[in-house]
């Protein structure tokens, strides 16, 4: 089975997201727990990250 990089897949897990990102687990189920979290796509229980939303949520912020 071939794995997919991280930078060309649409929906990271917490773990992967923190990985590509540089922001910590719980700070990124923090941000994402919010109703308004616009980068969280929730499947159930289970919490995946929008790499690309992210990356422009990122890039708008001043600090975390």
């Amino acid at each position: 089975m071939k794995e997919v990089p991280i930078w060309e897949k649409s929906n990271l897990t917490l773990e992967e997201a923190a990985a590509y990102s540089g922001i910590g687990i719980n700070k990124l189920r923090k941000l994402s727990d919010s109703e308004q979290c616009k980068f969280v796509l929730w499947i159930g229980t289970k919490r995946l990250i929008k790499r690309r939303l992210l990356d422009e949520f990122t890039e708008k912020m001043y600090s975390l």
